[in-house]
């Protein structure tokens, strides 16, 4: 009897593993420092560099709000839906699913993914350290929304290590 030929492309389940804690840590420092590279210049732009000085304020003006708290959601959502992943997860090949059917996020699911970041981060940022610890290694905004963070499995098979004798 003929056997069925795997026809699995990428997005099959088996070809995919879960994004740990240290590579989703790097794809978030990445997207920070390309965020800060729009929003810095920009708020030098509108309030000058004494804004960064103060401490009294939340928010400094209409501005700021735009550009600290609007261009940054609007910015991640943008990425979630055009890609299914910030820059940062780009470079480490991940993206964000849906976690029952690995198709890509909903719109409610990425608004939910997205204010549930807050929830993560008040109590210490213990809803981002939870990745380290979870068996799918979800924080507690990929729990609330429905979500995982997956990218293609790596080749684990490393070459042996060879050495050239030395010449002399």
């Amino acid at each position: 009897m003929n056997q069925p030929q795997n026809t699995a492309g990428p997005d099959d389940a088996s070809d995919l593993e879960y994004v740990g804690f240290w590579a989703r840590v790097g794809a978030t420092l990445l997207d920070t420092v390309l965020l800060l590279v729009v929003t810095v210049p920009l708020l030098a732009a509108f309030y000058g560099w004494e804004y960064f000085e103060q401490t009294d304020k939340l928010v400094a003006g209409p501005a700021d709000f735009l550009i600290s708290w609007v261009l940054p959601a609007v910015a991640v959502l943008l990425f979630w839906f055009w890609r299914q992943a910030t820059p940062g997860k780009m470079v480490i090949g991940a993206r964000v699913v849906d976690a029952e059917t690995g198709r890509p996020m909903t719109t409610g699911q990425a608004v939910g993914r997205y204010l549930a970041y807050f929830v993560s981060a008040i109590p210490l940022c213990l809803g981002f350290v939870w990745v380290a610890f979870d068996r799918r290694k979800q924080g507690w905004h990929d729990k609330l929304a429905g979500t995982v963070v997956v990218r293609p499995k790596k080749q684990r098979a490393s070459e042996s290590v060879m050495f050239v004798k030395d010449r002399h």
